[in-house]
């Protein structure tokens, strides 16, 4: 379990900033995608993220299986944007809220 911690503010960054366009400070902070995309890799999951120059580098795809997780261009949601909360499976929502657990700011 790896806490994402600034080591010079004492923020936390959220596993969601990964699947966001505006995640981790706009991509000007500290960018924790490729930890959040090892994570999933380590569970068997196919994982492909890149930069959304100028912005952040996001989660863009995963698999596992043949099985597309991430929706598509044709679905409901939109990469980047939308709530990863709304469109990943329950399973691998647990695994990442297991891996990288919300800390608040009255957390031990």
């Amino acid at each position: 379990m790896e806490y994402m911690k600034c080591k010079h503010c004492g923020n936390c960054s959220r596993w969601k900033d990964a699947f966001s366009k505006f995640g981790f400070n706009d991509g000007d902070g500290l960018i924790k995608t490729p930890v959040i995309a090892q994570a999933l890799e380590n569970a068997g999951y196919a994982v492909k993220f890149s930069r959304w120059s100028p912005h952040n580098t996001i989660i863009y795809s995963i698999k596992r299986d043949g099985i597309q997780y991430m929706p598509n261009k044709n679905s409901n949601y939109l990469i980047g944007y939308d709530d990863p909360q709304e469109y990943l499976p329950v399973d691998i929502l647990a695994l990442l809220n297991t891996e990288f657990p919300p800390v608040s700011l009255f957390s031990k």
